[in-house]
């Protein structure tokens, strides 16, 4: 078991700079070293060079804009927050150079990616995570240890989005240097399933016995982004008067090989307020993200079949009874409701202890293959795409490893 772990970051855009500041910055008070930095655009890597300062960490023995400098280094663990595009590259890489490797979450851009990932690591046996955050979100997990014990009877029929107003973030993505803008011009599919679908996995033990077997995905129109930029650019801006592919609803349907259906959204580019939508169908109860809701057959129905807002919010009463053991015992600081905080610990505990990761190299392909399958999908008029099977098999039988942060 190591006390102490030499970590290098590659990616120091926002959300790499915000993983840096707000968690790994304490937690190199405690266990971690951070002693690599890289980012393609030097100032990034000054500004997170003086986030570090600040904190009276000590410098970090490279600054780099080369992410191949970094994987040449002793390291144990490598975190990886560039774009969408890059995330495969360089996972392959950080594997290939037996360094634990945890990426920030993303689609695929095609299936024989998500098979590099998986073939890998069965050649290097070095681990990969996800850093699926929404998995550790307080009420994902109460709800998942609610349907372990059997208060929703079988789960028939899970749902979620990603539901999040980002026409800011996208159009003025050249400026901001984002990558969400050349996505949205390029390409129509469901492009971030994982918010929503890695903690409806679990409740459905994909992987773990159960898995997808096909789906299927239609989008809308584009006129969001467009309606946005003339509305809200000056007459010279670039993106005044640009053409979007990205469909503004993309609704993608999944089937699961015990049977249960899955349906996601992916709902970017309208005005609405922030939502994820997790909600999950069982013969003897549900959950409704959207009104933090739980119904049980046998205590509510009676009084509350024709009108159940009475009920709105009252997940919060089983919170006592239901709530997560990582949840109960968690008193620390974090970004996203400490959901980040648990994601990064679940990564550096299993470093530190040579295990497995709760979010593997199985689930991180499985995941990252939605969107590539969507986007065959809706090319070809919403036609149903067979899901690869990345444990070949090994889904039948597979456990999780021995983790206090498993899901």
């Amino acid at each position: 078991m190591k006390e102490q772990l030499r970590i290098a970051i590659i990616g120091l855009g926002n959300r790499g700079r915000t993983m840096l500041k707000h968690e790994m910055v304490h937690m190199a008070k405690e266990d971690l070293t951070i002693v690599g930095l890289c980012d393609v655009y030097e100032e990034r890597n000054q500004m997170s060079l003086e986030i570090m300062k600040k904190f009276d960490l000590p410098d970090p023995e490279l600054i780099t804009t080369d992410y191949k400098e970094i994987l040449k280094m002793d390291l144990d663990a490598i975190l990886i927050f560039t774009s969408w595009e890059n995330h495969v590259n360089i996972a392959c890489e950080a594997m290939e150079a037996g360094i634990y490797c945890a990426v920030e979450v993303a689609g695929a851009y095609s299936i024989e990616d998500c098979w590099r990932l998986v073939r890998t690591y069965e050649r290097t046996k070095t681990p990969l995570m996800m850093l699926e955050n929404c998995c550790y979100g307080k009420r994902e997990l109460m709800v998942l240890e609610m349907v372990r014990k059997g208060l929703f009877g079988d789960v028939v029929y899970c749902s979620g989005g990603y539901c999040h107003d980002l026409r800011k973030e996208i159009v003025h993505g050249e400026e901001n240097r984002h990558y969400r803008l050349r996505n949205y011009l390029s390409r129509n599919c469901e492009n971030y399933p994982t918010h929503e679908l890695l903690p409806i996995g679990r409740v459905l033990n994909i992987n773990f016995g159960n898995r997808f077997l096909s789906l299927t995905s239609t989008a809308s129109c584009a006129k969001g982004l467009a309606r946005y930029c003339t509305d809200n650019l000056p007459e010279e801006h670039k993106m005044k008067h640009a053409e979007f592919k990205q469909g503004d609803i993309v609704t993608t349907v999944l089937k699961c090989a015990n049977g249960e259906t899955v349906a996601i959204t992916l709902d970017t580019s309208l005005p609405r307020a922030y939502s994820r939508g997790f909600t999950v169908r069982g013969t003897k109860g549900a959950y409704f993200e959207d009104n933090d809701s739980i119904f049980l057959d046998d205590v509510h129905h009676k009084d509350y079949e024709f009108n159940g807002r009475p009920l709105w919010g009252n997940a919060a009463e089983y919170e006592k009874e239901y709530e997560h053991p990582l949840w109960k015992n968690y008193d620390g600081y974090g970004t996203h409701d400490g959901t980040d905080h648990l994601v990064l610990r679940a990564f550096f505990e299993s470093v530190k202890a040579g295990l497995e990761p709760p979010i593997d190299v199985y689930d991180t392909a499985t995941y990252m293959a939605v969107t590539a399958l969507s986007e065959q999908s809706i090319s070809e008029g919403s036609t149903p795409q067979a899901f690869p099977d990345f444990t070949s098999g090994r889904w039948l039988q597979r456990k999780m490893p021995p983790n206090k942060y498993n899901l």
